[in-house]
């Protein structure tokens, strides 16, 4: 895969083992993130999965936390991965700490908690780290551009044209109300948009996401206020990573 490489997700924090669906590969991870260090970043896709962990800490960012500008300002990513993010982490680790569900990767905890009023805190917990991982490696800094050739033809196939797939995704992210998120996802064997709110995730649903945008206000009230739809076009137009979306169909 062309832009998708061999990296490190830090999920666990002694060690921890990632599966991709292709070439075989793991790597073991020693002590925790350094925050400050952007350049020990790495890639998810949405079918990467953690095998084991008994403490959940920050994945990295694929870039410097200035690296978005000026369409997502340094201090924005610093409160939303810094802080937010962080508080997601944060929050499961407590409350999972001594249950069954400790050890358990993101994604198995997101399935086996969603829908269960009394798991509501450890899900959205859950989510949101996996939520914001993704999201994280759905920009880029040469973002938007020319859509790989493999999604496109899929693209076209679902929605017509790129240009109405784009505008599908900016009406999803605009409309949502409140909290949420805008998702391409493959839902069988068709491409579509869907939206969820707060923490939802398609991951619920059997879709498997190939990209998001978070609209949560902390993701762009720094920069843009209440102006949601000029994040949206910013991002779709500039920072979209439809490679990350491309590696993500598979």
């Amino acid at each position: 895969m062309k832009y998708l490489r061999n990296v490190t997700m830090c999920i666990a924090a002694f060690a921890m083992v990632i599966s991709f669906s292709g070439p075989a590969f793991a790597e073991s991870v020693n002590g925790s993130y350094e925050e400050n260090n952007p350049d020990k970043g790495g890639i998810m896709k949405s079918s990467d999965k953690i095998e084991s962990a008994t403490v959940y800490v920050l994945l990295p960012l694929p870039y410097a936390q200035n690296a978005l500008e000026p369409v997502i300002s340094e201090n924005t990513i610093s409160f939303h991965y810094g802080k937010h993010y962080k508080g997601y982490v944060d929050n499961l680790n407590k409350l999972v700490a001594g249950t069954e569900l400790a050890g358990m990767s993101l994604e198995e905890i997101i399935i086996a908690t969603s829908g269960k009023a009394d798991k509501t805190a450890i899900f959205n917990n859950a989510s949101q780290a996996w939520n914001h991982a993704f999201y994280w490696n759905s920009l880029a800094p040469e973002g938007g551009g020319e859509v790989p050739s493999t999604l496109k033809v899929k693209i076209e196939a679902s929605f017509g044209s790129v240009d109405a797939c784009k505008k599908e995704l900016a009406a999803a992210a605009t409309s949502q109300f409140g909290s949420g998120w805008a998702w391409l996802v493959l839902d069988g064997d068709k491409l579509k948009v869907v939206k969820t709110g707060n923490a939802d995730s398609p991951l619920t649903k059997g879709m498997k996401p190939l990209l998001t945008i978070d609209v949560w206000e902390h993701a762009y009230y720094l920069d843009y206020q209440n102006r949601r739809a000029d994040y949206v076009n910013a991002v779709i137009d500039k920072l979209i990573n439809w490679d990350f979306a491309a590696d993500n169909l598979g």
